[in-house]
């Protein structure tokens, strides 16, 4: 069936190098799947957590379901992940290292499941966002050098 991208967090590969990633379940309500069906998620500005033993997502906003009644969701809840147990260690073990953090990177359907990428991430400096954009500008003006090459 393949995978369906709802959204993704295009800031995290801005401000973070992405060392791992892993692949979560997670646990919504029936508006919040309805609600993202229709494609309305966002991921800008949302972290995750590990707290006793279980890891919960923080700040992802799911607008309210349109169709939805008095049961609709809270947008801006938290929301568990569901991960194998070596996984949360894994990342607990690096939380408590300095300098790193849990970002979702993007969140998109997978055989009818919503799913979560989570990457483990350490914080760019200003630096080196500025040597990121001189090699993405360098990247382009390539590819318009080569263009006119082949007219």
């Amino acid at each position: 069936m393949g995978e369906k991208l709802i959204c993704n967090n295009k800031k995290a590969f801005h401000d973070y190098f992405i060392e791992e990633k892993f692949e979560a379940g997670m646990v919504l309500k029936g508006t919040e799947v309805k609600s993202l069906r229709l494609g309305k998620g966002n991921l800008n500005d949302s972290f995750a957590l590990v707290r006793e033993g279980e890891v919960f997502l923080h700040n992802l906003h799911i607008s309210p379901y349109a169709f939805g009644n008095r049961e609709n969701h809270d947008p801006e809840r938290m929301r568990k992940l569901l991960l194998h147990k070596a996984e949360i260690n894994r990342l607990y073990g690096k939380i408590r290292e300095k300098g790193y953090s849990v970002v979702p990177l993007r969140l998109y359907f997978k055989n009818g499941c919503i799913k979560v990428e989570l990457g483990l991430a350490k914080g760019k400096k200003l630096y080196d966002k500025r040597e990121d954009l001189k090699k993405k500008d360098q990247k382009r003006e390539m590819a318009v050098a080569l263009k006119e090459r082949n007219k």
